[in-house]
């Protein structure tokens, strides 16, 4: 994988730096861990073995929005598009879908979605977290096609989606 580039590690510094100015000033940021305090952005990631769907946060940690589904191998080597996504959202912090079973244990594709995530979160030199993602993708077919998609019509939005629903859980989570 390629390291975050200079210019993005700039802007991203940068614009952290100026964040953490205005917490010194009282300002209403989000802390990430507790979710009081300090504004921040999340990143979310559907790791799938073919394709990665893309949500991402408002600046307040309130809405999580689907962005986009790209090609896994163009995620995992941090292509230019992948890197330009990350630039102009600059996230704080990365939540990665971890599959779960119905019981709540780690399912058969878990240990390669976290090595996944973690390799990617470490590349961009952000933070990660995980993020429950039972039935996000189950849930996001049905709402596409409450909306009349066909199965053809959805393949290219439900990781989006399903990134976007465990993401506002997450954010959910960490409001209460």
């Amino acid at each position: 994988m390629h390291p975050a580039s200079p210019r993005r590690s700039m802007r991203h510094a940068i614009s952290s730096a100026s964040r953490l100015a205005r917490n010194a000033n009282g300002s209403d940021s989000k802390d990430i861990a507790t979710g009081e305090g300090r504004q921040m952005v999340a990143l979310a990631l559907d790791i799938g073995e073919k394709r990665i769907g893309i949500a991402v946060s408002d600046r307040t940690g309130t809405v999580a929005v689907p962005v986009r589904v790209m090609p896994a191998e163009e995620v995992r080597s941090l292509s230019r598009p992948f890197r330009m996504l990350v630039e102009d959202h600059e996230p704080d912090v990365i939540v990665a879908g971890k599959p779960m079973t119905l019981a709540g244990e780690a399912g058969p594709q878990a240990e390669r979605v976290e090595r996944e995530a973690r390799a990617i979160a470490e590349a961009l030199g952000l933070p990660l977290e995980f993020a429950d993602e039972r039935l996000s993708s189950a849930e996001a077919k049905r709402a596409l096609r409450e909306q009349g998609m066909s199965e053809r019509e959805m393949r290219g939005r439900v990781d989006a989606l399903a990134a976007s629903i465990f993401l506002q859980s997450w954010l959910d989570a960490r409001r209460v």
